[in-house]
């Protein structure tokens, strides 16, 4: 078996397929690892332990007989907002819930391509903030530093790939929250199109905000994972094409115009990019002119796009929030954003979306001139753990907007992008830039992603080992 605990998924297809180890050996160590690191990292909520051994060793007979599937035997991680049949769905939160009779689309479509789910990583409470820290589970850390957020909602899958805990994981993005924990945590995430990947049995979750999708070290086995689960359910609304992203991460991606953005939309916190991750998106900026493309500032026409994101996001929060059994247990802002689903949902959301339209126009018109948008993915690079602890709703979501202020608009578009490492601060975090574009445009963007990657060569960067506490047991 390979000693390299951060192999990826390539690697890991390419041991199995050729009998350097076996899938029970892999997930064994997986989640011995997993284990070790919970008293540190903290990255997942559920493990499935001896239902997940049970599945290796099937993974390992059918192996031995020929059989070939993209991902089969592979360990992998989803998040707590996903049903596995048999664990609960708490996303987050407190309190007890009946556990899922069936996978969710994305989490049946892992197992139709042969991986084993070992667990359900963690998430902020209803996968509202930019960390993943709550009195449910504690708070997840970074394996960068462990004294930072890993960033959320997705912090659990970020934290589990970036630890080598798993070879890549999926999460979900209704406001950056792939996206942000990717950059914080020195990952590629792609926030695909909506409905690229089914998020039975939501269709239309978080007022069409929310979106499934891959958090992994390099940009083909995020290629990959985003081939193995995409593809519409029956009863969903949004159906795009199928697009084919692994050969997107092999082809070139020609000369593109590309928009170098700044300025995020109107948010009235007065943000400014860090003088940090202005250098590291700066630094990529000049990489991708040396290798051929033309890059210039811009600013896209953004408008009072924020006006849309509000009620929808709010209102989606409310309408998960109506499903907890026990209200009493949510957290106090969570509480706060009930009430303002009240008020916010009807005939404000539904104009809200009515919007998205004239959106697309303003907005695309800069893909008129440009092929791609870069722009920071966060504006700060991680916060310490804590750091939003005392602070009501108002200021936990003015001072998560000052931290995010990029990622959202492509949420309220529906339109798909990635984070890219950047590098690190000088302290040694990492932070990251997205790659933005129209609507189907992921073959494109993954195409560049893959270019970038290959000048950058981020993979080879490794976070210290984590702290781990063999004695510790996390809860199966």
């Amino acid at each position: 078996m390979s000693t390299d605990e951060f192999g990826g998924l390539a690697e890991r297809i390419s041991e199995l397929r050729d009998g350097h180890t076996t899938s029970e050996t892999l997930v064994a160590s997986t989640i011995e690892r997993i284990e070790a690191s919970q008293a540190t990292i903290n990255a997942f909520r559920w493990v499935r332990g001896e239902e997940a051994l049970a599945e290796a060793r099937e993974a390992d007979r059918r192996l031995a007989a020929g059989e070939r599937l993209p991902l089969l035997g592979v360990p992998m991680a989803v998040k707590d907002d996903t049903d596995v049949a048999g664990l609960p769905t708490l996303f987050g939160c407190r309190g007890e819930t009946a556990a899922a009779a069936t996978d969710g689309e994305t989490a049946r479509r892992l197992r139709a391509a042969g991986a084993v789910i070992v667990g359900k990583t963690n998430s902020c409470e209803l996968g509202q903030w930019p960390f993943t820290e709550g009195p449910a589970f504690g708070a997840t850390r970074n394996p960068w530093s462990l004294d930072h957020t890993p960033g959320g909602s997705s912090g659990g899958s970020a934290a589990a790939v970036a630890a080598g805990l798993v070879p890549a994981a999926l999460g979900s993005d209704g406001a950056g929250s792939i996206r942000i924990p990717s950059a914080w945590t020195h990952l590629v995430g792609i926030k695909p199109q909506r409905g690229r990947v089914s998020l039975y049995p939501y269709t239309d979750a978080f007022q069409g905000l929310a979106v499934n999708g891959p958090i992994a070290r390099t940009v083909a086995d995020a290629a990959l994972l985003l081939d193995v689960v995409q593809g519409p359910h029956l009863e969903d609304l949004h159906r795009p094409d199928t697009i084919d992203a692994s050969a997107a991460a092999r082809r070139d991606p020609g000369t593109l115009r590309i928009a170098l953005a700044w300025r995020p939309p109107l948010t009235l916190t007065g943000t400014k990019p860090h003088p940090e991750v202005r250098r590291a998106v700066t630094a990529l900026a000049e990489a991708l002119a040396r290798l051929g493309h033309t890059v210039e500032e811009a600013r896209p026409r953004y408008g009072l796009i924020g006006l849309s994101m509000v009620p929808r996001g709010t209102t989606g929060v409310g309408e998960l929030a109506a499903l907890h059994p026990e209200p009493a247990l949510l957290d106090r802002r969570t509480r706060s954003a009930m009430r303002s689903a009240r008020l916010l949902r009807g005939p404000v959301v539904r104009a809200a979306r009515a919007r998205e339209i004239h959106q697309h126009r303003r907005i695309g018109a800069m893909f008129d001139t440009y092929d791609i948008i870069l722009t920071p993915t966060t504006a700060a690079p991680p916060p310490r753990i804590g750091t939003f602890d005392s602070l009501g709703t108002w200021r936990t979501n003015a001072a998560m907007t000052a931290a995010c202020p990029y990622a959202w608009p492509w949420n309220v578009l529906g339109w798909p992008g990635i984070n890219v490492p950047a590098g690190l601060t000088a302290d040694k975090l990492p932070v990251g830039a997205q790659l933005l574009g129209p609507a189907g445009s992921e073959e494109k963007l993954i195409a560049l992603a893959a270019q970038l990657e290959a000048d950058q060569r981020w993979y080879e960067q490794r976070p210290p080992a984590p702290l781990i506490n063999r004695s510790a047991p996390v809860e199966q």
